[in-house]
């Protein structure tokens, strides 16, 4: 018979979840990576240095993901609605898979800070769910919104997103903005309740944080 697992119990659970998804550095996914079957362009050390810069903004903000959905899931009241949070970070696992792979073929690492940004956004994301769980689902519908915006500079910024020649990491982003667009419009279905300006003002703050952290750190 299994025994009900104290708070300590899942306080330790989630620590040892969050330092395996901020450090691991060959995660698995369950989909092909985009873009393999294209050549790796012959970027020049600064745009290599760039692409490197933002795939790893791109992980971070996946590791990051992890997280909430998960610090979300821990206070949720419905069951369909934790549910849909762990299924949800699931599908994310997929674009960290991606991400960690195309650094690696960028030869550069994760961010440092990794475990940094999976603690806070844990923390986060537990604040959300115990503001209920329609603010919740809100939550998860304007990260991903965010994220899907954030994802778009990365494709048509000439100046500051991806190298235009970097096929492989511009076919990440690409299904990654899909991706999170379909995750997004799943958690209003699911009853998301808009949130107020300033709550998501305060994400696109940290956000700032935390790209900006990751690009270089």
């Amino acid at each position: 018979m299994s025994r009900k697992l104290s708070l300590l119990d899942n306080a330790l659970a989630a620590a040892q979840h969050g330092l395996r998804t901020a450090l691991d550095t060959h995660p698995p996914g369950q989909r092909a990576t985009p873009g393999e079957d294209k050549p790796d362009a012959a970027l020049d050390n600064k745009q290599r240095k760039h692409a490197a810069g933002l795939m790893r903004v791109n992980h971070a903000g996946e590791v990051a993901a992890q997280a909430l959905y998960r610090g979300q899931a821990a206070v949720a009241q419905n069951p369909n609605t934790k549910s849909h949070l762990l299924d949800a970070a699931e599908e994310e696992q997929d674009h960290l898979a991606w991400c960690a792979q195309r650094l690696r073929e960028l030869d550069a690492a994760p961010s440092k800070l990794g475990p940094a940004w999976y603690a806070g956004s844990y923390a986060i994301g537990a604040l959300a769910g115990l503001a209920g769980d329609r603010y919740s689902l809100g939550f998860v519908a304007e990260t991903e919104r965010q994220v899907e915006q954030h994802l778009r500079g990365h494709l048509d910024d000439p100046e500051h997103g991806l190298p235009a020649a970097d096929a492989r990491s511009r076919a990440i982003a690409a299904q990654m903005q899909a991706d999170e667009a379909e995750h997004g419009q799943a958690a209003t279905a699911a009853g998301g309740q808009p949130l107020p300006a300033p709550v998501r003002s305060l994400m696109r703050g940290v956000a700032k944080v935390m790209t900006g952290g990751a690009y270089w750190l």
